[in-house]
């Protein structure tokens, strides 16, 4: 699912922007310190003992499900956290805790935070694109005065019991989403990981962020060229 940070935001907006003027920012590790979500879910555990001891209770099941798929062990624990929340009460939760996590110190990679202030006074059209829920990463941004930036994040789905995991937005998935706005080239990404590797690709300049040795040779074998790399912190 693909949402743009404003209702009115014209799919043809971006459509129509030069992809020499296109900068993209992944969010976790690279405009933030850590998992935004993660840090959502955790909240959302200790606020609740009872979310606690579900977990305990499903543990057995974890454990047999994690060697064959870790991604379906993740999710459950994702549903318990969100257990009881509708559409309207996810949002509310998630506005309270961006405006929490805005306000908490050493949160937030203040020279990315520049650099894509810079690239918006330089005119370019910045777009994030991540795997962290959306309507998360959009009050988060909001609470750091950055409204109106295009967001191509994950999404919920409504379930029985409560908000599920529903598009993941990672890997290929990235560029997918970006296609469907009409975006298939930049001039510049920023990202932390080799999981961007698809996004990277579409890059003429891109840039890896705080990234270990082995992520970046891993990135410049796929890219088949150097990559810029960048300390933020």
């Amino acid at each position: 699912m693909i949402k743009m940070d404003s209702p009115a935001a014209p799919r043809a907006a971006l459509e129509a922007v030069d992809a020499s003027r296109v900068v993209l920012f992944d969010f976790d590790g690279v405009l933030v310190h850590g998992d935004t979500f993660y840090h959502f879910t955790r909240d959302r555990y200790a606020q609740a003992w009872w979310r606690k001891g579900l977990a305990v209770l499903v543990l057995p099941w974890l454990l047999l499900q994690l060697p064959f798929s870790r991604r379906g062990a993740v999710r459950t624990l994702v549903h318990i956290a969100l257990w009881g929340l509708d559409e309207p009460g996810y949002r509310e939760a998630a506005a309270r805790f961006g405006a929490m996590l805005a306000r908490r110190p050493g949160q937030f990679c203040r020279d990315g935070l520049r650099q894509l202030r810079r690239h918006q006074a330089e005119g370019r059209q910045v777009v994030i694109v991540t795997g962290c829920e959306e309507h998360l990463v959009r009050t988060v941004l909001s609470e750091l005065g950055l409204d109106g930036i295009p967001i191509v994040a994950s999404s919920l789905r409504p379930g029985w019991l409560g908000m599920r995991a529903g598009h993941h937005n990672v890997g290929r998935r990235k560029i997918q989403s970006l296609a469907a706005l009409g975006v298939v080239g930049c001039a510049v990404a920023y990202s932390d990981s080799s999981m961007d590797i698809p996004m990277l690709k579409l890059a003429g300049e891109p840039v890896l962020v705080n990234a270990s040795p082995a992520t970046c040779k891993r990135v410049e074998r796929a890219l088949g060229k150097t990559v810029g790399r960048v300390d933020w912190y």
